[in-house]
């Protein structure tokens, strides 16, 4: 691939910085039609609790009110669909409890939609949900998965008589059990992955209208794909989904969660339908900390069988999972999922791991930035350090001795992932090579002597991403001789249209600018999968760069004519097709004027496997025990993501990524009282990491190209949490381990859970 000036591997600004930058963004709650009118969810301040909904004649009579809405109002509608359930280990289907839009005899979760309220303006519709009619028996409250397997544990869901939600497997259970019984040794170690709040910069919001003349639905909101959010809403309001128009403005970050079609989208559409006017709802950030979906909450006993010379014989976890109150969109599949992932990137023979999902009377959780991935990388990367400190060896060396080879690639793990290419070692040498590993001694002595244990630690990770389904762009030559493109996937933040630029001006040598990119639209853009997954650039890369390869193509045909020279003398250069080695040359828009059908194409692109991301991240920490404080005083990365796009971009979504994955190590935790109310319902309570929180990171990249993905690339949206929260405890651990000999501690390792583990002792 020839170098270009805007093309693949140059390191572009990102083109749709400036609008961000300068406030001129054009989010969901930025767009006010004419007759707006204001929507506010009426949310239930219990955990568990029988319902009961009195007379709504005085709210309905209340200045501005139009419609307030009770469970019996919306009998029209289905309920919200699981569309990612587990499979039980012996083959049966897991049940599926109904999840309706507005809780019809019960709640069970604070937050939980009991009714909504539409006004002519937003404090009309809060005053109205105040005086909204819900009455309440509180029942005790099943919190946490201690909770929930209980012997004596009441049941969130009595009709299914447990708590148990499904009990799946991954892996060979007998193959594994004979693996452990020859064991010379057997290293275990029981983890915490603590539940998150998925805090993205802008809440959420939706806007419903009826378009005049054709009586569509046309919803407005901020999402992750506008045809996922199409289909599932047509499914709970019983529409054919040609009657639905979904539009995504800008949209200020997801990490998944706007991935899901939640209550408020189908509530807001049947409103609009009802009134006949627009029906705006918009969330504030305490809605948010109960009303969206939270992230990880997995409890994981993990087992390793190991030969006399430490090498891995096979591997054993059962994983916990707490999926709350209701089984969101994707969140049983989610640490199934994970589950794929278990050996990491070890060549471990026999692998099995147990997964049990639990209902919880908490706010249900789904997919958050890695999804199963974090979760799984945090238990092996965790469980090999541990097992080094319990055989007496270092955590470089045991990981070298039971690396996957790069001889043995493309190599099947004992779950069933094949990984397609990777140099474990070589990523791990040169992540302590610019961590100054050798160096480590000294600056740990140094921090003695200011009176603070100093840790170094690593984790390499790999990951599994960019499968699934596939994406069509298109890509036309406008008659200006500028270029446009389509695209199923949707930005919320990670330079799409900087980088689907940069793949078009690779074959047709436009300046980004001259390339306008177009998503979020079911209108404009005719299918489309949504970004999730890391799938943006490695599928719909793939799909930007192949229609762009054939509009290239057509432009030589018609250049060929015009020129009358061969289209193998021709070559594309600043917006021209010329002879090569002469000034002979046709401009795109003539070559557009001379296309009486246009000049464009559709290319679609189906992954024929995953990706497979890899790196090691090394972290550095210092710890005070006076204040039990951790600093993050060094952070370094070698990522292997099989081709750069864009080097800026990558920077940025690894250095994000790291400082999500510190967050949840050190800081992060949703913590829920034993009635079920959520005690960090905010950031007075909920800390999140902030600028002086993290260093100054060094990233490289030693890149394998992928052997699976047309375009060579792997993926890199998730990789950065993905290794940062294992790499930041492993630190913290061998910080606490040489300063105070404690040799475990769960997330969030927060200054109040570090001061209790070395008094403890």
């Amino acid at each position: 691939m020839r170098p270009m000036k805007f093309g693949v591997g140059q390191a572009v600004r990102r083109v749709e910085d400036v609008r961000f930058v300068t406030g001129t963004g054009r989010y969901t709650d930025d767009i006010a039609p004419a007759g707006q009118l204001h929507a506010v969810m009426v949310r239930s301040p219990y955990a568990s609790a029988t319902l009961h909904v009195g007379d709504l004649a005085a709210v309905r009579a209340m200045p501005g009110v139009k419609l307030v809405l009770a469970a019996g109002d919306v009998e029209a509608l289905g309920p919200m669909p699981c569309l990612g359930p587990a499979r039980n280990a012996d083959g049966t289907k897991m049940g599926l409890p109904t999840y309706p839009v507005i809780a019809t005899d019960r709640v069970r979760h604070v937050g939980d939609v009991v009714g909504m309220v539409v006004a002519q303006t937003l404090a009309q519709a809060r005053e109205a949900a105040d005086a909204f009619p819900a009455e309440y028996e509180a029942e005790d409250a099943i919190v946490g998965i201690a909770g929930a397997e209980a012997q004596d544990a009441k049941a969130v869901w009595p009709e299914f008589g447990t708590n148990l939600a499904y009990d799946a497997s991954v892996g060979d259970a007998p193959g594994t059990q004979a693996a452990f019984a020859k064991a010379d040794r057997v290293v275990s170690l029981t983890l915490v992955n603590n539940r998150l709040v998925t805090n993205y910069l802008e809440p959420r919001a939706c806007l419903a209208e009826i378009e005049e003349g054709t009586g569509r639905l046309v919803l407005t909101v901020g999402s992750q794909g506008s045809h996922d959010v199409r289909d599932v809403v047509a499914r709970v309001m019983g529409r054919d989904a040609a009657t639905i128009r979904v539009v995504t403005p800008d949209v200020g970050g997801g990490f998944g969660t706007k991935l899901f079609t939640t209550r408020e989208y189908p509530l807001c559409a049947f409103a609009a339908e009802r009134l006949g006017a627009p029906v705006k709802w918009a969330a504030d950030r305490g809605e948010h900390f109960v009303g969206d979906s939270q992230g990880r909450d997995n409890r994981t006993l993990a087992e390793m069988a190991l030969d006399a010379d430490g090498r891995f014989l096979a591997m054993r976890v059962t994983i916990d999972a707490d999926m709350g109150a209701y089984l969101s969109q994707f969140a049983p599949s989610i640490p199934v999922g994970g589950a794929y992932m278990t050996p990491g990137a070890y060549d471990i023979p026999v692998v099995h791991a147990r997964i049990r999902g639990w209902y919880t009377n908490t706010v249900p959780v789904d997919a958050y930035r890695g999804a199963g991935r974090p979760e799984a990388a945090y238990v092996v990367e965790r469980l090999v350090d541990h097992i080094a400190r319990e055989i007496g060896t270092t955590p470089d060396a045991l990981r070298a001795k039971n690396f996957i080879r790069p001889e043995q690639m493309p190599y099947r793990t004992a779950t069933g992932r094949t990984y397609d290419s990777g140099e474990f070692e070589a990523h791990l040498r040169g992540a302590m090579e610019i961590a100054g590993w050798e160096g480590f001694e000294a600056r740990a002595a140094e921090a003695r002597e200011r009176g603070k244990a100093r840790g170094i630690g690593l984790a390499s990770y790999i990951e599994a991403c960019a499968s699934g389904s596939p994406e069509d762009a298109m890509v036309r030559i406008e008659p200006d001789g500028t270029a446009l493109v389509t695209v199923g996937t949707q930005s919320s933040g990670q330079g799409h249209l900087t980088a689907y630029a940069q793949l078009v001006s690779q074959h047709l040598d436009l300046p980004v600018e001259k390339i306008r990119v177009l998503q979020g639209d079911t209108d404009v853009v005719a299918t489309g999968g949504g970004t999730g997954g890391s799938r943006s650039i490695p599928v719909g890369g793939a799909a930007v760069a192949g229609a762009s390869e054939l509009v290239a193509n057509r432009l030589r045909e018609l250049a060929s004519e015009a020129l009358e020279a061969s289209a193998a003398d021709l070559e594309i250069a600043e917006g021209t097709v010329r002879v090569a080695g002469t000034d002979r040359a046709i401009g795109f828009a003539e070559l557009a004027a001379k296309a009486p059908d246009g000049i464009a194409a559709t290319h679609g692109y189906k992954p024929p496997a995953a990706t497979y991301p890899n790196g090691t991240h090394v972290c550095e920490v210092e710890v005070d025990p006076d204040t039990g404080t951790v600093d993050v005083v060094a952070y370094s990365i070698v990522d292997d993501f099989g081709v750069t796009l864009n080097p800026l971009l990558l920077a940025g979504q690894v250095h994000g990524g790291v400082v999500q994955g510190i967050g949840q190590a050190l800081q992060e935790h949703v913590v829920y009282d034993e009635g079920g109310q959520l005690v960090t319902a905010s950031f007075m309570d909920y800390q999140m990491p902030r600028a002086a929180d993290v260093p100054n990171f060094v990233f490289e990249t030693r890149n394998v190209p992928c052997a699976t993905n047309v375009l060579g690339v792997k993926g890199a949206g998730e990789a950065g949490t993905i290794g940062a929260a294992p790499a930041v405890m492993n630190a913290l651990v061998d910080a606490l381990a040489r300063g105070f000999g404690v040799t475990h501690i769960d997330m969030p390792a927060t200054p109040q859970a570090v001061f209790a583990a070395i008094h403890r002792r």
